[in-house]
């Protein structure tokens, strides 16, 4: 898990259900899996902050060309950040494509550290623990949950743009009243 959030390529959709496979197979505990996956994913987490907060925007540029992301979208995500930087951490962590650069505008524009492990911590269970869950109840089919996981990114990131919009159409309104 550390390796799933500093190295995007490898898909916690996959790893995660797999552990879940081998909970139901008796070989792993199903409370050891969660734990490990979610002490993995804040390690992995901090490690991309703090890379961040110290290599600045440079830093953060690199990356996103790295996982093969539009540096762009790094201008839209550090103005939302600066707004919702709560909660674009805690709903981050359980969207695919998203769980790890939401570390990037955390570090570059200084998250302080306590807020931004907890709520960490609190998406990456409820993710690892969704996704765990998931390959335990599939059994040895666990591997479909990375396929179900595909179709269900873009969903996804349609209700979280919505939460968004809907979230400064609230604050346009309540400013404009004022």
């Amino acid at each position: 898990m550390v390796a799933e959030t500093v190295f995007p390529p490898i898909p916690s959709e996959v790893v995660l259900p797999l552990a879940g496979y081998l909970v139901e197979q008796g070989d792993l505990t199903f409370a050891g899996a969660v734990m490990a996956s979610t002490i993995g994913s804040l390690v992995g987490a901090l490690a991309l902050e703090e890379a961040a907060r110290h290599g600045g925007r440079p830093f953060a540029e690199r990356f996103v060309r790295f996982a093969h992301q539009d540096t762009a979208k790094l201008d839209d995500a550090e103005q939302w950040f600066r707004r919702r930087g709560w909660l674009m951490v805690l709903a981050g962590r359980c969207i695919p494509g998203v769980r790890s650069l939401v570390a990037l505008p955390a570090g570059v524009l200084r998250m302080p550290r306590g807020e931004y492990i907890v709520l960490t911590l609190i998406g990456s269970l409820i993710w690892n623990t969704l996704l765990i869950s998931a390959g335990y109840f599939l059994g040895s089919q666990w591997d479909r949950v990375s396929d179900a996981i595909g179709k269900l990114s873009t969903p996804l990131l349609i209700i979280a743009g919505l939460v968004v919009a809907a979230l400064v159409l609230r604050r346009l309104r309540r400013t404009g009243r004022q």
